[in-house]
C-alpha cells in the first residue's frame, strides 16, 4: 500500500471515529499534496510525500517554539498533537551514528575536502538520506566531516 492510499485510510478511519484534531491533521496534509501536485502537476509519490510531512514537521517544531516563548501553552498542545499524528508518516529515522557514518561515506566517495564542497556533499546527501534521517542533524554531520 503505498503512502498516499495509507493516509486517505486514515483520514476515512478518523471520520468514522469521529477523531476531529486527528482528522484535521490528516486533512491538512492531504491539502499540502494536492497542492504540491497542481502545482507541479506530478503525481506524488513515497519519497516527495515524506518530503511535505518533513516540511509540516518542521513547522510545527518552528511553531511550538514560537508560542512557548510567547506563552501560548493551549496553542502548544495543539502543534504537539498535530506533530505526533504527521510523526505517523515518516520512515523510521537514521540513528546519529548511522547518519555520521554515511555522510563520512558519502564524504569519501566525492573526495571532498574541505568546507568549500560542502555543496557539492549536501545534494549527495539529500538524495540519499532525503526522509531517513533529520537534515538538520545531516548538516551538522557534514559540516563535521568536513572541518575534520
Amino acid at each position: 500500500m503505498s503512502l498516499k492510499d495509507q493516509i486517505t485510510e486514515d483520514m476515512k478511519t478518523a471520520m468514522r471515529a469521529k477523531d476531529s484534531e486527528r482528522l484535521g491533521t490528516i486533512r491538512m496534509l492531504m491539502a499540502a499534496m494536492k497542492q504540491k501536485e497542481v502545482d507541479e502537476r506530478v503525481v506524488l509519490d513515497d519519497v516527495a510525500i515524506i518530503a511535505i510531512v518533513d516540511k509540516l514537521i518542521k513547522q510545527r517544531k518552528d511553531s511550538i517554539a514560537a508560542f512557548e516563548t510567547a506563552g501560548r501553552q493551549d496553542l502548544v498542545d495543539k502543534e504537539k498533537a498535530e506533530l505526533e499524528v504527521l510523526k505517523v508518516y515518516l520512515p523510521q529515522r537514521m540513528s546519529a551514528e548511522e547518519v555520521t557514518a554515511a555522510v563520512q561515506a558519502i564524504v569519501a566517495e566525492l573526495g571532498a575536502k574541505g568546507p568549500g564542497d560542502m555543496g557539492k556533499v549536501m545534494g549527495a546527501v539529500k538524495t540519499q538520506l532525503a526522509g531517513k534521517a533529520d537534515m538538520g542533524q545531516v548538516s551538522a554531520a557534514v559540516k563535521a566531516a568536513l572541518a575534520g
